[in-house]
């Protein structure tokens, strides 16, 4: 989903606004100027989707890092290795979100050349939304992939130990007229970030979502940040999430899993790895072909009669980017920790937490 409980009675604040803070916060850490604005971009971008899991309710978590947990402000990646199309990055313990762009940059110049393109990266730190890099290939014809390790939060079908990560899965092809398709899910049934949203307004999160430490189902939302994360599917999601762990460290010699980290002491810092591909639709078929027939394809999906309780059908990523256009009109809504926290951060590092309101005492 693309929102959450209580979220259209929120604080609501433009993009410019949020962006600035942000990306004045990450500067005060000690990162560039450059850098500071695209990490702030990401997450802002994320909520201006919806997807407010990843979205700047997570700048205490990355101020830490900054401050704290090791990660290089001014970490420059770099590819370390080029054969053919495929590259190997390596972070240099930067934010994850500055070397995942700087490997899908380098994927989708390289795809120019080689029609596919393949960047594995290692020595990074936690990236945000796949979707972001996957939609980097958009504007020039082309199709993104991007995946990632995550900390063990799902146990292996059938156990209760916490050894794999949910390492979603971010897809974006381009269309013509329609919104592009974009898919970005992990293979658990909700994202521990998520969950953090629900537990922060006290509300109970959907069935299906976790279990509790001990592997029982869970709607508490405390008991399942304490406990298991359910995989989509049964074994076909902790299958996936395997296969996605595997893709974005063993390739560039990253952490899987458990070398990772855990939720409790945190991430390794320079640990995580991701895994981009870009295929140039131009190497195939005519992009406008192709663009047109990813239009129908989404103009059927919306066509489809609803089934019972549901309004309308959407094709992947289309909820989003109407969420989007609404929200860049209408401002983002916020709740009130995630102004706390910014507002805290801002606070921390001497920034100016210019039209970021304090949330009246009491709220959630």
């Amino acid at each position: 989903m693309a929102s959450y409980p209580g979220s259209e009675t929120e604080t609501r604040l433009s993009y410019g606004v949020l962006h600035t803070v942000c990306r004045d916060i990450f500067a005060a850490c000690g990162m560039g100027a450059s850098d500071a604005a695209l990490l702030a971009d990401t997450l802002v971008a994320a909520d201006l989707r919806g997807v407010h899991s990843h979205g700047v309710l997570r700048v205490p978590d990355y101020v830490g890092k900054l401050l704290v947990d090791g990660v290089n402000p001014r970490g420059r990646p770099q590819i370390v290795s080029e054969t053919g199309g495929a590259l190997v990055v390596d972070g240099g313990n930067s934010m994850g979100q500055i070397g995942s762009a700087f490997a899908m940059r380098a994927a989708i110049a390289k795809a120019k050349e080689t029609a596919v393109s393949v960047a594995a990266v290692r020595g990074s730190n936690h990236s945000g939304a796949m979707a972001y890099y996957a939609m980097m290939a958009l504007p020039e014809d082309m199709i993104g992939v991007a995946t990632t390790n995550a900390l063990p939060t799902m146990a292996p079908w059938g156990g209760i130990d916490k050894i794999l990560g949910i390492n979603p899965l971010g897809i974006a092809i381009p269309a013509a007229a329609e919104p592009p398709i974009v898919f970005d899910a992990a293979f658990s049934a909700s994202s521990h970030g998520k969950i953090r949203v629900y537990h922060q307004k006290g509300f109970p999160i959907p069935e299906g979502w976790a279990f509790d430490a001990a592997g029982h189902p869970t709607t508490d939302a405390g008991a399942a940040l304490d406990g298991l994360l359910q995989p989509i599917g049964g074994y076909k999601g902790t299958g996936l999430a395997v296969i996605m762990g595997v893709l974005s460290t063993f390739l560039a010699g990253a952490s899987f899993g458990t070398e990772l980290g855990n939720m409790v002491d945190g991430p390794k810092s320079g640990a995580d790895g991701h895994f981009f591909l870009v295929l140039n639709v131009r190497a195939f078929v005519d992009p406008g072909l192709f663009k047109q027939r990813v239009d129908a394809v989404v103009r059927q999906i919306r066509t489809s009669r609803p089934a019972p309780g549901a309004e309308r059908v959407y094709a992947p990523g289309e909820l989003e980017a109407e969420t989007e256009r609404r929200y860049r009109a209408e401002g983002i809504p916020l709740n009130a920790e995630t102004l706390r926290g910014i507002r805290a951060m801002a606070a921390r590092v001497g920034v100016e937490a210019r039209g970021i309101p304090e949330p009246p005492a009491g709220t959630g």
